[in-house]
């Protein structure tokens, strides 16, 4: 493949943290060429169903609807316990449900997977509005909104915005499921040769693996797209979002994402075809 691969990956620390070799070329590029992009997760589900990118991060509810066009790649998923979304009502006492009719509920992007729990778990929440994450709590807090799906640090700071907690959507996947809830992975483009597939996930692979063996050694591409946080705080993010799973999906991460897509299924969401994992060439 002589052209280059187009890369999208999000600008979360546990994205810069994850792809920091790749991206300063500390690790071999097995012959390849990157061009890497660094955009929010909407913006690059967005890309995808634009086909601008030939391998891109991407929220597993967009890799439901494009399944029949994409792979997950074995690494670079974001997969775990206790990293689902909050459903929040805008008063503690709220005593209404998603599912009534005049509730408005906000989400994060039409393809996140906070979205994708919503309607499994709530099918008859109709009345959804999609806002940028950012603005869920503050809209809430203005009574724009009476429910909201709640992401990122939103699941730690609630109880100081005044809000009421309505359901923990991650807790209940993993009760109902036994598996880590699959938020989002690295997806492939089907018409790449299975050895440029193949090659790019050893490059992922090596990455993350150099990450991991050196947690330090990423900061600095850290800060250059999270300059507002702390190094305390970038470093959170790494420890709640890259794990075992992050590395290798392994049989656990696999199993995980066959549920995800039945329980889709089952909701009337995506293809017919489930989300398949991408398996090295033998």
């Amino acid at each position: 493949m002589n052209r280059p691969i187009e890369l999208g990956i999000s600008t979360c620390p546990n994205d810069t943290f994850a792809f920091h070799a790749l991206m300063n070329r500390l690790v071999d590029w097995r012959g390849l060429d990157f061009h890497v992009r660094l955009l929010d997760i909407q913006q690059l589900n967005d890309g995808l169903f634009r086909n601008e990118f030939d391998v891109a991060k991407t929220s597993f509810h967009a890799a439901l609807l494009l399944s029949e066009e994409t792979v997950v790649l074995p690494s670079g998923s974001a997969m775990g316990f206790g990293v689902g979304p909050l459903l929040l009502s805008a008063s503690p006492d709220d005593a209404g449900a998603p599912e009534d009719e005049d509730k408005t509920t906000l989400c994060p992007g039409e393809h996140t997977t906070a979205t994708l729990l919503l309607k499994i778990f709530h099918p008859k929440a109709t009345n959804i509005k999609q806002v940028v994450f950012s603005e869920i709590m503050p809209m809430l807090q203005r009574g724009e909104a009476d429910f909201g799906v709640c992401i990122h640090e939103g699941r730690f700071t609630w109880q100081d915005q005044g809000l009421g907690r309505v359901e923990d959507l991650g807790e209940r996947w993993e009760t109902e499921s036994t598996t880590p809830l699959p938020l989002g992975g690295i997806v492939a483009r089907r018409v790449l040769p299975a050895e440029v597939t193949a090659k790019v996930q050893q490059v992922i692979h090596d990455s993350i693996a150099f990450a991991m063996a050196d947690r330090n050694a990423p900061l600095p591409t850290m800060r250059k797209y999270a300059q507002e946080f702390s190094d305390e705080v970038l470093m959170k993010h790494v420890d709640l979002y890259v794990n075992d799973w992050t590395l290798d999906l392994g049989d656990v991460g696999r199993h995980a994402i066959t549920i995800l897509s039945r329980r889709a299924r089952e909701a009337g969401i995506g293809t017919e075809k489930a989300i398949e994992v991408f398996r090295m060439p033998t």
